[in-house]
């Protein structure tokens, strides 16, 4: 990948309410006012969209000899976008767990 790009989806008015420190966890931050930020996940809606060649990927395309690409990716927090040359998505069980934190 050569570039990323997050940026918060969260409007400001909603950031502002939530900046109290016991919304980073579900269970101290559901009965307070605000965005709950601990929720371990993001809803991917409306999900990822291939985006038309820009000058960035026709400039990396150009210098490297191989074709670029652009997606965003919306969540419910926050906006995704990547530049690269080639993606692999696989699709994981249900409870697939990389690393596991005590």
């Amino acid at each position: 990948m050569i570039a990323e790009r997050c940026e918060t989806s969260v409007p400001a008015e909603t950031w502002r309410v939530s900046l109290d420190d016991r919304l980073i966890d579900h269970a101290s931050g559901a009965d307070l006012d605000g965005y709950v930020w601990g929720v371990k996940w993001h809803c991917l809606y409306p999900g990822a969209k291939l985006l038309p060649s820009s000058e960035a990927t026709r400039r990396w395309s150009k210098a490297l000899g191989i074709d670029f690409h652009e997606v965003r990716i919306e969540t419910n927090t926050h906006n995704l976008t990547l530049l690269f040359s080639d993606l692999q998505v696989s699709e994981v069980q249900v409870g697939y767990a990389p690393f596991v934190a005590e």
